[in-house]
């Protein structure tokens, strides 16, 4: 499989200045945050929350295809609950993640087959994919 892109349908910009303490902003002005370091005392966000909201919307976008492909209607109240862990192990920076998917009203069977097709799917998934440790669970 290749990962070349064929045709590019959007392009997000961003411009950071300051590291983990500083501010993003995006080139059309829709997103402008303050990043803080995990964990501390400071105002904004950080990237491994930044991380989790996008692949979470990417990953509900995914089950929605899928869904649509199984001829199932999506509930509306699905939801994924992302967690992306910044860890170490020895001296080295790893991320693991952990998406909770939640499809009220799906059967188990359904649901389950919705959430590994959309783990197919969403592109951040498969930029994940053998890269870091991702837990898939059904709640």
């Amino acid at each position: 499989m290749s990962n070349r892109i064929d045709k590019v349908i959007y392009t997000g910009r961003t411009h950071t200045t300051g590291g983990r303490s500083g501010q993003s902003r995006s080139s059309d002005g829709r997103l402008a945050v303050d990043l803080s370091v995990p964990g501390s005392n400071g105002a904004g966000t950080n990237p491994e929350q930044l991380f989790a909201a996008g692949w979470s919307a990417c990953f509900l976008g995914a089950l929605g295809k899928a869904a649509q492909a199984a001829k199932v209607d999506l509930p509306a109240d699905a939801a994924v609950d992302a967690e992306v862990d910044l860890g170490l192990a020895g001296e080295a920076f790893f991320l693991a993640a952990r998406l909770n998917v939640r499809l009220p009203g799906l059967d188990r069977p359904t649901a389950q087959s919705l959430l590994e097709t959309a783990h197919q799917i969403c592109p951040y998934s498969k930029a994940t994919r053998g890269n870091i440790d991702v837990a898939l669970e059904l709640a």
